[in-house]
């Protein structure tokens, strides 16, 4: 019986996850692959901080000594930045291997092109670890395009970003205290700057954009906002509104194009997001047939990633002789649906435009209105703040849906 032979690029968390899984699910993986699924090599920056539990297993810190293995089946991708990530797993491909990533970042950037050299190569290009790490969206949602449009898909896609907003709420606490409290516990970075300003989640919304619609948003006109302004004084006012503040990337194709945001934003009982907390993440599709579907689960940690990445490898074994690429099948454009928008301050209750619909007035200082992005930019009033409310707006008379 021969052997699956993998190369993993990076022995860090994930790399060191995906390693202990295929190990410890072999009998299973086996009876999938009806042969025996074999870690050959593995790249790392240091050899003298890493072992690995097989001597069989090269553990190297040259790429040329495994794309120059004698037999060499899939590359699984763990490292982080564009490069060399983009650079090996292009070699990989034109080698004739399958890949697997889970670098968000390298494949916003350049997963198009990595899509195009795999189709042409003949090649499977799996890359469901890059997005909510044990979500299945990536899968979900090449199911859903074999028939359905997708109209919109909103998500919350850091966990890190997640967490800092609940524990703000549940404790009270001023933004740099859940802040420091995430550090602690690993979930943020020395250095936060990815998670709290939105990059994180704007890598991994561009991702789901080409897939879903069949092309990337306008970098340059995309809204990304973080959520170090969000003040205890804020959420305290929504929460006691039925509001709670979560940091979602939103994608819908419209007229002009897909348009893409990653900003803080409010939700109530009503939407589906409401209920995650912590550093779980969640992810929102709307499709023209099937309507809407939310999943949720771990977006993040050693096993959910391996999880996605084991994942992938078994899509490569269903596929590996006919390779799924998107066709580009969502031309329809949507309508932009209504935007509503919490207002708080005195300002928004005495001087609001008329061109501008108030929706409800929840208390003397909280307006609800609807309006569009561009209106509400212009709008420049002192200590007044405003942010997007998502799902159903309760009011006295009537209910609306954003």
């Amino acid at each position: 019986m021969t052997a699956l032979h993998i190369a993993l690029l990076g022995y860090g968390t994930v790399g060191k996850g995906v390693y202990k899984t295929i190990q410890t699910h072999q009998e299973k993986l086996k009876r999938i692959f009806r042969k025996e699924v074999k870690v050959v090599a593995i790249l790392v920056k240091n050899i003298e901080k890493h072992h690995t539990l097989d001597s069989d297993v090269l553990l190297t810190d040259d790429f040329n000594k495994i794309i120059t293995l004698e037999q060499l089946d899939v590359v699984i991708d763990a490292i982080v930045g564009q490069e060399p990530s983009f650079t090996y797993l292009q070699q990989a491909m034109n080698r004739g291997c399958h890949v697997i990533t889970a670098n968000k970042e390298m494949f916003a950037y350049h997963g198009t092109q990595l899509k195009q050299i795999a189709k042409e190569k003949g090649v499977t290009l799996g890359f469901e670890a890059t997005v909510a790490g044990g979500i299945p969206i990536i899968q979900t949602l090449r199911q859903l395009l074999n028939v359905n449009n997708i109209q919109k898909v909103q998500g919350i896609l850091n966990g890190t970003s997640n967490f800092i907003l609940t524990k703000m709420r549940e404790d009270g606490c001023p933004f740099e205290t859940a802040l420091k409290l995430a550090q602690e516990k690993g979930y943020a970075e020395a250095d936060p700057t990815n998670d709290i300003e939105g990059y994180d989640a704007f890598y991994k919304a561009v991702i789901l954009s080409e897939l879903a619609f069949g092309e990337n948003p306008n970098w340059e006109e995309s809204i990304r906002q973080g959520i170090q302004s969000i003040t205890p004084e804020q959420i305290e006012l929504f929460s006691a509104l039925g509001y709670r503040f979560k940091h979602v990337a939103s994608m819908e194709k419209t007229e002009k194009g897909i348009v893409c945001s990653v900003k803080p934003v409010l939700v109530n009982e009503t939407h589906p997001f409401y209920q995650i907390e912590g550093v779980q993440n969640a992810v929102s599709i709307d499709g023209d047939i099937v309507g809407n579907i939310s999943l949720q689960g771990p977006g993040a940690g050693m096993l959910p990633t391996a999880s996605a990445i084991i994942e992938d490898l078994v899509y490569i074994n269903k596929h590996s002789f006919s390779p799924i690429f998107l066709d580009e099948q969502n031309g329809l454009s949507v309508k932009v649906s209504k935007i509503y928008w919490a207002m708080a301050g005195d300002a928004a209750v005495e001087n609001i435009p008329s061109h501008i619909q108030i929706i409800d007035r929840p208390n003397p200082n909280v307006l609800i209105v609807e309006a569009s992005w561009e209106e509400i930019c212009d709008i420049q009033w002192p200590n007044t703040y405003f942010y997007q409310v998502l799902g159903k707006v309760l009011t006295e008379n009537t209910l609306v849906s954003s």
